[in-house]
């Protein structure tokens, strides 16, 4: 059973998928949300990799919009394939 948010000196904790804190931030007087922190925090590892020489930004890029495309044109088939 997954355990249940805290409030933390004016911060949620939520445990992630793989048992680590995600820690929900307030920030400017607004709560971020567990999807917008999780994408600043992918965003700033693509950043440090890219500028580490680890990963290429650009192909990175490329690779993740070859895969939503993928994704995408799986779930339109999928439908398709349900409404016939």
């Amino acid at each position: 059973m997954p355990a249940s948010p805290k409030k933390h000196r004016g911060m949620d904790r939520a445990a992630g998928a793989d048992g680590d804190d995600l820690t929900v931030r307030n920030v400017t007087g607004k709560e971020l949300s567990q999807v917008e922190e999780l994408s600043a925090r992918l965003t700033t590892l693509v950043e440090m990799l890219d500028e580490k020489g680890i990963l290429n930004k650009k192909e990175y890029h490329r690779t993740v919009a070859m895969r939503l495309h993928e994704i995408s044109k799986a779930g339109a088939i999928e439908e398709l394939d349900e409404e016939l």
